[in-house]
């Protein structure tokens, strides 16, 4: 299972995994809330006759392949002394996707998120609303991450314009590998001292304890800005300006947009994770 995250909901450790851009919850995790065996708790809740109407409901309502007299066949079984429903069966008869099991040492019973909620309530409204809470909180912080990494990646797609306009322009085919490799790093700081007022073997020795470099903790607003900066530069090393005529316009251009970009809220709350 792929980008799997932990939530911590009142001291327990709630298991979450994204599957094809889903949240599925680890009912077995939420179940050891109630009792150990969460196999059990588990299966408890699925025996009730008002969770397969449920479970039901939402397979009719996002899943295509879903079979319903199956399903049929479940609720009407329902609530009888005897009956008795796993998750692997339900599964393999409904051809569900709302839930997921997985065996092995570090497996369990996962679900969607809506239907996982739904079983945080039969163990606990209480903690049900402290899982919400911290669901809810997680996606804030995604969105916040989100924000910085397209940013971020917008900046990179630059950067290769850039350096194909460095490429094109700068590099006489005479240099050695090393003295290209110059080339690249001159324009590059050039960008830097027009933005952070720092070369990058500047930063470095001043943040020895932190690793990446300087645009690895850039904000928002100065990612945005950087990849106005590139583009420019491209421009400018196209048209043949000096590099020193270069940089004074850069670093003018740089205030400027730092001014804007500071005070445009929209930015400030992508930064806030609020957007």
């Amino acid at each position: 299972m792929a980008k799997k995250q932990t939530l911590n909901v009142k001291g327990s450790d709630i298991t979450l995994v994204q599957i094809n851009q889903q949240d599925y919850i680890s009912l077995t995790d939420i179940a050891k809330h109630k009792s150990d065996d969460s196999s059990a708790v588990i299966g408890n809740w699925m025996r009730n006759r008002n969770t397969i109407e449920f479970l039901g409901v939402w397979e009719t309502l996002f899943n295509p392949d879903f079979k319903p007299l199956e399903f049929e066949g479940f609720k009407k079984q329902a609530g009888l002394n005897a009956f008795t429903l796993s998750p692997q069966k339900w599964l393999s008869t409904t051809q569900a996707i709302g839930l997921l099991a997985k065996a092995g040492r570090y497996g369990g019973t996962y679900a969607h998120k809506d239907i996982a909620l739904k079983f945080a309530s039969w163990i606990s409204v209480e903690f049900e609303l402290y899982l919400i809470k911290e669901f809810q909180r997680l996606k804030q912080e995604e969105h916040k991450q989100l924000g910085w990494d397209v940013k971020r990646q917008l900046t990179k797609i630059n950067y290769r314009i850039h350096s194909n306009a460095v490429k094109e322009n700068l590099i006489p085919p005479t240099l050695t590998q090393q003295q290209t490799n110059l080339v690249y790093a001159t324009e590059a700081d050039l960008l830097n001292m027009a933005l952070f007022g720092l070369t990058a073997k500047q930063w470095r020795d001043k943040n020895a304890d932190k690793e990446g470099n300087m645009r690895d903790y850039a904000n928002v607003s100065q990612l945005v800005c950087l990849a106005n900066l590139e583009t420019l530069n491209a421009h400018f090393i196209q048209q043949a300006l000096p590099q020193a005529e270069r940089l004074i316009i850069l670093n003018n251009t740089a205030i400027q947009q730092m001014h804007l970009l500071t005070e445009d809220n929209s930015i400030k709350k992508l930064e806030e994770g609020k957007a």
